[in-house]
């Protein structure tokens, strides 16, 4: 309820439902639907948003920070992939994290582990679909999968219990420049020593008119933002 455009829309409601009560505070209400919907909606601003949180964290250079092995968040599913037989496969988000924790391996030859469970009651767990697409199409071994967690905390929990029992405590932590100051810091918490590994940073080719222009994906960003924020 809290992410947009639910959220805006439940605020519109209200306005249009006192317009004949309290017609002062309905055109208030109206005024910040429109001006919210309008800021959420626009490149430009929903793009600097994920901005300040991707300013938490910094690209990695792996020739100077090391760690013992490569945890990969997993990012969504593509559920009854019909290209791929009607399966569950990886996400656009997984893919992206994929593609850049193959590449840390390949630097690195650190061992990897791929984490992410059945949040929405797929039949596939999300940390088999990336070993399968890690190790079938980027040709790059898997050592551990953690596929029982719902959200981040859980990632960070039960990843934690597995890499614990193999001695490791430092990580190389693989998710998207946004989701990397909650994730690192809940990782942290859980008891690991974090490099921060992050991919999928936001950039723009030029900033012309059209980016203040509303757009959907630009709505989609700033859920992104206010998701992390509320995490």
């Amino acid at each position: 309820f809290l992410l947009p455009p639910l959220s805006l829309l439940l605020l519109l409601a209200l306005g249009i439902f006192l317009l004949y009560r309290r017609a002062a505070v309905a055109r208030a209400f109206l005024l910040a639907g429109v001006g919210l919907l309008w800021i959420m909606s626009t490149p430009y601003f929903a793009e600097g948003a994920l901005h300040w949180l991707e300013s938490h964290t910094t690209a990695l250079d792996s020739r100077y920070q090391s760690a013992d092995a490569i945890v990969i968040l997993g990012g969504g599913s593509y559920f009854y992939a019909p290209e791929y037989g009607g399966a569950d496969t990886i996400g656009e988000a997984s893919l992206a994290r994929l593609r850049y924790g193959a590449k840390l391996q390949r630097e690195t030859g650190k061992p990897i582990l791929v984490s992410g469970g059945k949040p929405l009651g797929n039949s596939v767990s999300e940390a088999q679909q990336m070993r399968d697409v890690l190790e079938q199409d980027f040709h790059v071994p898997v050592r551990w999968i953690e596929e029982d967690s719902d959200n981040t905390f859980e990632n960070a929990l039960y990843s934690f219990r597995l890499l614990h029992q193999a001695g490791i405590h430092k990580i190389y932590l693989v998710t998207h420049a946004w989701h990397m100051p909650r994730s690192a810091d809940i990782f942290r918490r859980a008891g690991f020593e974090v490099v921060e590994a992050p991919t999928g940073f936001t950039t723009r080719y030029r900033t012309d008119l059209l980016a203040f222009l509303p757009r959907a994906d630009a709505l989609r960003e700033r859920n992104t933002f206010i998701h992390e924020v509320i995490g």
